[in-house]
C-alpha cells in the first residue's frame, strides 16, 4: 500500500509563493554559473561551477547537510539509498560525483542537459543488447578518477527501510577496475525520509513541486560507511549483498528505521 503521505502528494503540490520563490533563485543560480562553466568546458577544463550549482539548488531547496565518515576521492564507486532527487544535489555538491542514470532522464527537457554537465552515465536497464556498451561507458567513467554514484535499488524507496539492490546493476564493476573501491554511503534524512520520498503515484514534477513549497529546511546526513572488502569485489551477488549490509546496519544503529522494515527484501 502506498502511505498516506504519498498518496496524498499531488493535492499538496500546489504553487506557492515559496516555491516560486526558490525557483526563481534556482534559475538566478544557473545564470549566474553558466557562463563561466561553459568557459571552463570551451578551454577542456573540470569546471568547478557544477558542484557550485548543486550546492546552491539544494541550499535553496532547503537541504542542510552534514557528513559522517572518510569520503574516498578518487577511483571509487558510491552506492548508495535512493529516496529523492535531493540525492543528486546532495551527493553531487558534496562529493563531487557523477552518477548512473535511467537513460529517460537524457530526454528530459533542461533536466537532461544539466544531466549531462555532470557527465551522467545513461543505462537502458531493460535494454539487455546494450548492456556491453553501458559497461564500457561506466567504466570508462571510473577509469579516469572521478567517483561515480550508483542507486542499487534502481528507483526511489518510501524512506521506512531498504529496497532490494539489484546485483546486474554493479556487473560493470566485475572485475574491478584496478584500484578501484566501492563505498556504501548511506543518505539519512532522519524523521522526514517518508515525508520527502518520491514514489508512486506521484509524478517527478508534482515530487519538486511539493518539496520546494515546504516550510521546514531537510535536514540530510550523509554516512560515507568503510569501503567493501577486496573478497567479495568479483563478483556482483556480493558486492550487492555487502553494500546492501552495510547500509543496513548503519541504519539500525542511528535508529531507523525499524528492523522489520530494514529485513524486508
Amino acid at each position: 500500500m502506498v502511505s498516506p503521505s504519498i498518496a496524498s502528494a499531488t493535492d499538496r503540490a500546489s504553487i506557492t509563493w515559496r516555491s516560486v520563490a526558490r525557483l526563481t533563485l534556482m534559475v538566478l543560480a544557473l545564470l549566474f554559473l553558466i557562463v563561466p562553466h561553459l568557459c571552463y568546458r570551451a578551454v577542456g577544463r573540470p569546471s568547478p561551477m557544477v558542484m557550485a550549482f548543486l550546492n546552491a539548488v539544494g541550499w535553496i531547496a532547503g537541504l542542510r547537510v552534514r557528513t559522517t565518515g572518510t569520503r574516498l576521492r578518487r577511483n571509487v564507486l558510491f552506492a548508495a539509498n535512493h529516496l529523492s532527487w535531493l540525492d543528486i544535489l546532495a551527493l553531487g555538491g558534496a562529493a563531487r560525483s557523477a552518477f548512473v542514470s535511467k537513460a529517460e532522464v537524457e530526454d528530459v527537457p533542461l533536466v537532461g542537459w544539466l544531466a549531462d554537465q555532470n557527465h551522467t552515465i545513461y543505462v537502458q536497464r531493460e535494454a539487455r543488447r546494450d548492456i556491453h556498451a553501458q559497461t564500457d561507458s561506466l567504466r570508462g567513467a571510473l577509469a579516469r578518477g572521478r567517483p561515480v554514484t550508483l542507486f542499487p535499488e534502481g528507483t526511489t524507496g518510501p524512506g521506512d527501510g531498504l529496497l532490494p539492490f539489484r546485483g546486474s546493476l554493479f556487473q560493470a564493476v566485475v572485475p574491478p577496475p584496478p584500484n578501484l573501491r566501492i563505498q556504501p554511503v548511506f543518505l539519512d534524512y532522519g524523521d522526514e525520509a517518508t515525508a520527502i520520498a518520491w514514489q508512486d503515484p506521484e509524478s517527478g514534477l508534482d515530487n519538486f513541486k511539493r518539496l520546494i513549497a515546504r516550510k521546514r529546511s531537510i535536514p540530510l546526513t550523509i554516512h560515507y560507511l568503510d569501503p567493501l572488502p577486496a573478497e567479495v569485489m568479483h563478483d556482483r551477488k556480493a558486492i550487492s549483498e555487502a553494500a546492501r549490509a552495510a547500509i543496513a546496519r548503519r541504519m539500525a544503529e542511528v535508529g531507523r528505521p525499524s528492523a522489520a522494515a530494514l529485513h524486508r527484501l
